[in-house]
């Protein structure tokens, strides 16, 4: 294998159209993005598998996989995901599969010598009380939020694996942590589900019921940012396009607003009239998520889609598949 380590400088540019493309997570909120993205870009050999074909868990299967499809990039999206319920409840399931899914992709394609990875992550991998808005530098600098720890540390060692993987061995390989992402094919259990979607399915089920209230969980004050799934995608070909290095960059939109406005933005959107409640004995985990997304802005790529107009295309598209959305 060659690269930096080796004295080769990795020069980003426009990617190879019809080079073998694996989104491995193709189905989720942000791999099906990341498809949608590169269809319209042209990209004519893009692969993946669902989790019944292909469990990415199981380490022999991955490493047949890939050797099998030999991919030229690969952007690792997949990972088991959950709001704050699934989190606490499940600690041990979400460290565990992340990290096995994780150190299986990227080990397989470390094998492969895939030239080009992006691994996604999460802002959950900063501190419960970093400095706002976070710099990519707040890593590793203070206590992580006990609700969502197992899969935050999994997400670190990811993030790990690729600057040990540049130092080794000089591949290219970045990584990107997303602001909390919505959009088509998310998750609305109202169990397993992060907030924003469980907010959606919450008022909108409300609406068509007739309910007189809704009940939220916390005080609705913690700062929360959002960012379209399609945005998302949009961000990740641009850093694959046009930036390398070590650190992990992180993807926003640069600005948030409490839970409790956001929820009166969808109860708007969906037409709910009644009363929102808040149940105070639940918690509401870190007070405020923003992030610094100046490093970003310094690759050339900034967030295109504003939350109100994001809000009602996502509204939209779960009332057109309510009956076979993921629950």
């Amino acid at each position: 294998m060659t690269g930096a380590a080796d004295g080769v400088e990795y020069a980003p540019g426009e990617l190879d159209r019809d080079a073998t493309f694996y989104v491995a997570g193709h189905r989720g909120l942000v791999g099906s993005a990341i498809v949608r993205k590169l269809e319209n870009e042209g990209f004519t050999n893009i692969v993946g598998r669902t989790s019944a074909e292909l469990d990415l868990k199981n380490r022999d299967a991955v490493f047949a996989y890939l050797a099998e499809i030999s991919p030229r990039y690969l952007v690792l999206a997949a990972a088991k995901v959950g709001g704050i319920l699934a989190n606490s409840t499940y600690p041990v399931d979400f460290l565990s599969d992340n990290l096995r899914i994780q150190s299986n992709v990227l080990d397989a394609a470390l094998a492969n010598e895939v030239e080009r990875v992006a691994f996604l992550g999460s802002s959950c991998i900063y501190p419960k009380f970093a400095e706002q808005p976070i710099s990519e530098n707040a890593l590793l600098t203070g206590r992580l939020e006990p609700t969502n720890d197992a899969y935050a540390i999994a997400k670190i060692a990811g993030i790990l694996n690729i600057q040990a993987v540049r130092r080794q061995y000089g591949l290219p390989w970045i990584s990107a942590m997303p602001t909390n992402l919505y959009g088509p094919n998310d998750n609305f259990s109202p169990t397993g589900s992060h907030v924003l979607p469980a907010l959606i399915r919450r008022y909108d089920e409300a609406a068509k019921s007739g309910a007189w209230s809704v009940t939220n969980w916390g005080t609705g004050t913690p700062r929360r940012e959002f960012l379209h799934s399609d945005d998302m995608a949009e961000a990740v070909l641009h850093l694959l396009e046009h930036y390398d290095g070590p650190e992990q960059v992180n993807v926003g939109t640069g600005s948030d607003l409490t839970i409790r406005e956001i929820a009166e933005m969808i109860a708007g959107i969906v037409g709910f009239e009644g009363e929102t409640e808040w149940d105070t004995s639940k918690p509401d985990g870190t007070p405020q998520k923003l992030l610094d997304v100046s490093k970003l802005a310094e690759a050339g790529w900034t967030s295109k889609i504003p939350l109100d107009e994001g809000l009602e295309r996502t509204v939209a598209w779960y009332r057109d598949h309510v009956g076979a959305v993921r629950v």
